[in-house]
């Protein structure tokens, strides 16, 4: 009745093992937030130097995604840069006065 096919990856069909090949997906490195692991390392408005990391060149503020750090320390991130901003410790667009007055 039923008929019964015994396929494997030696039976010569290429169409099998070429969909075998592009099923794996890329599995990027798990990130780990580093305040979590740093006890010591604290996240402050006048700790510019940390903060201008959690930044891009334009002075947007960095995502999770792309800094490792857990939901806890990325609002709290956030929430210093934008008072190190208000007092002027960072800017609030990428490059210098120089460079915008031209």
């Amino acid at each position: 009745m039923a008929e019964e096919r015994n396929y494997s990856a030696s039976d010569g069909s290429s169409d099998n093992n070429s969909r075998r090949q592009f099923n794996t997906r890329y599995v990027r490195k798990p990130r780990f937030c580093q305040f979590c692991s740093d006890k010591s390392l604290d996240i402050d408005y006048k700790n510019t130097a940390v903060l201008r990391k959690l930044t891009t060149e334009e002075g947007k503020i960095r995502s999770r995604r792309q800094t490792g750090t857990c939901a806890k320390h990325q609002r709290a991130v956030a929430r210093e840069i934008k008072r190190a901003r208000h007092i002027a410790l960072l800017p609030f667009t990428g490059g210098t006065w120089e460079e915008k007055i031209r």
